[in-house]
């Protein structure tokens, strides 16, 4: 016989998975009729955790995943940076080397992650595969988010500059730790297929990595800049470190304080000490009608609360 028994700490459990699963933040979401001449900064940041889609213009999957995905990352605000990363294959129709330079990285912790499309990873976790596996993919955060202890604090800073926007760390309060590096990415929103490609979707995709740039926190240079501009960093990558860009339509900014390829391949950290997320759009253009990804994150979220109040005997 099957029984069924509470005790108080798995109340308390689901009651955190249930205030993680209604919670909603904003982030920070800058209307698009923002001028960035004054600079706007994020304040508080860092808790945010990375989720990287492994995704391709080819791909009907993917293609027909993307316009809900937009959703997603509003319904779960400052919870989650979503990045997509897509391969310089021969391929796919925009092959940032950014977003190749992140799938390598993956690939050095999970041999063989980036094999197939769509595959999403949280925190450098388990690859999760296919249309079906946002639930795993919701575990994964909730899991993690129940599970991190402290975060580094980070903030940045985005200015409008003759030729596009410059992006600055602004201030860091970070974990100590050896083999880290400060990396900003920059994002295209709304990045427009180009003619006479494979295209099994819409006329755009949301959420590319478009550049990259890495800062080692050991010697305080810059030691990856891919797709950007330009780069610079004075005496230290904790307050000096910036990036320039091209003057997007739509657009994000991701700071994240994580481990080095070199301490990766040591067998160092693999999740990130902390991450946050500046967003340059109109979060109503982008947020389709309707979609499955909202009732499974629901299902996903209930299940696990109910998950940890019951336990069988």
């Amino acid at each position: 016989m099957v029984s069924m028994k509470v005790s108080p700490s798995p109340y308390v459990a689901a009651l955190l998975v249930g205030l993680l699963c209604s919670f909603s933040g904003q982030g920070l979401v800058v209307n698009q009729g923002e001028t960035f001449e004054e600079g706007v900064s994020t304040s508080g940041g860092g808790r945010s955790l990375l989720v990287e889609e492994i995704t391709a213009t080819w791909c009907p999957t993917c293609a027909e995943i993307d316009p809900e995905l937009v959703q997603v990352a509003d319904s779960h605000g400052s919870r989650i940076a979503m990045v997509a990363l897509h391969p310089t294959d021969g391929e796919d129709a925009f092959q940032p080397e950014a977003s190749q330079h992140r799938i390598d990285r993956i690939d050095s912790v999970q041999a063989g992650a980036s094999t197939s499309t769509p595959t999403f990873v949280v925190e450098a976790g388990p690859a999760r595969r296919g249309y079906d596996a946002w639930s795993e993919v919701q575990r994964d955060i909730l899991n993690e988010e129940l599970s991190r202890q402290a975060v580094s604090e980070l903030d940045i800073m985005v200015e409008k500059t003759e030729v596009g926007y410059k992006a600055s760390v602004v201030h860091t309060n970070l974990i100590q730790a050896t083999g880290t590096q400060l990396t900003l990415m920059v994002l295209e929103h709304g990045k427009s297929m180009p003619p006479d490609v494979v295209n099994p979707g819409g006329d755009h995709r949301d959420r590319v990595l478009v550049g990259v740039a890495e800062c080692s926190l050991d010697n305080h240079t810059i030691t990856t800049q891919l797709g950007l501009l330009s780069t610079s960093v004075g005496t230290s990558c904790l307050d000096s470190f910036a990036v320039e860009f091209d003057d997007l339509r739509s657009w994000s900014v991701v700071l994240i304080h994580e481990s080095t390829q070199e301490e990766l391949d040591a067998g160092g950290r693999s999740t990130s000490y902390g991450a946050v997320e500046m967003a340059y759009r109109d979060r109503a253009e982008s947020q389709p009608d309707s979609g499955w990804l909202g009732p499974i994150i629901l299902i996903g979220c209930v299940a696990l609360g109910l998950a940890s109040i019951v336990r069988k005997k």
